[in-house]
């Protein structure tokens, strides 16, 4: 907004606009922040309900499906099978410790 102040004479124009619109640029990027955190949470919102959906969903598939007999194991289809997935012995000797006394 410009004024006009006469002073001694002469007149002076004093321009508040400047003042002004930073007064409103500091007011609208708080609003711009502020929008943009409640639309932050809207979004986390959505993903947990929709997870959490999924999830129960899921849990319900897996229980409800029926339990089929389990596979049998390698060894036991073919006990003559040497492969590597039978269990290494693994033994522990005594160690001697000797103590100096003094």
């Amino acid at each position: 907004m410009t004024t006009a102040t006469p002073l001694g004479g002469t007149t002076f124009f004093s321009l508040n606009m400047t003042t002004r619109g930073e007064d409103v640029l500091y007011k609208s990027s708080g609003a711009i922040v502020a929008a943009i955190v409640v639309v932050v949470i809207i979004i986390f919102t959505v993903v947990l309900i929709l997870l959490k959906m999924y999830n129960r969903k899921m849990r319900t598939k897996r229980e409800l499906e029926p339990k089929g007999p389990k596979p049998a194991s390698p060894s036991a289809l073919d006990p003559n099978c040497n492969s590597s997935q039978h269990p290494a012995t693994v033994t522990f000797s005594p160690v001697e410790i000797h103590v100096e006394t003094r």
